[in-house]
């Protein structure tokens, strides 16, 4: 599981340096964490999830602030898809189901959202939205802005959403391994609906 020293990575300076550490002490947690939940959602889904875990090779400069690993898509790639996500910024680690970069019927999958609000009435309380999964930053999700945002998605060709839910780094420190691991477990078996209304588009 995520801990302190995962969260210090991201004060290494350097962009080599830095990756060092993303290597060392975060891929392996993503790697642990991902298999654990691949094995729980894919008897659920009745489909493989390939993990994918960024590697930043077009990095050339600026060393990450955010770094990420993805559940599904194919075996080349999982960006044109829906896709489940666990990531870690300085501050927290995420838990999205992401639809970034243009996925392939970017404009179906929106209008579904759209048409169909009550899939995130249903969701709990504390899940929340990001629009720039480039941008370390979320907001609550709530009706009015969630059909902004949806929105926003549908009709700006850079617009993107994910919804999910962050663990800030203190949590870390106060709850086990095991209640962190049915957070995260949790948080993607909320989103399973949406994922699959939204991968029958893409078929």
């Amino acid at each position: 599981m995520f801990n302190e020293a995962c969260f210090e990575v991201f004060n290494i300076e350097g962009l080599d340096s830095r990756m060092i550490g993303v290597r060392e002490k975060i891929q392996p947690v993503f790697q642990s964490i991902d298999e654990k939940v691949v094995g729980e959602l894919e008897p659920l889904l009745g489909e493989k999830l390939p993990i994918h875990i960024a590697q930043h090779r077009r990095r050339t400069t600026n060393a990450p602030n955010f770094t990420w690993s993805a559940m599904g898509g194919d075996n080349r790639g999982y960006k044109k898809y829906p896709h489940f996500q666990l990531g870690i910024t300085p501050e927290y680690v995420v838990i999205w189901l992401s639809f970034i970069d243009n996925p392939q019927n970017e404009a179906l999958m929106s209008q579904a959202c759209l048409d169909n609000l009550q899939w995130f009435e249903q969701l709990p309380k504390d899940f929340v939205v990001n629009t720039d999964h480039t941008k370390n930053n979320y907001h609550a999700l709530e009706s009015e802005q969630l059909i902004k945002d949806l929105t926003r998605w549908k009709e700006v060709k850079k617009g993107e959403f994910q919804i999910g839910r962050v663990i800030h780094k203190e949590t870390f420190g106060t709850k086990t391994t095991e209640e962190l691991f049915t957070y995260i477990l949790e948080t993607y078996v909320s989103l399973i609906p949406i994922y699959q209304a939204c991968c029958k588009l893409t078929n």
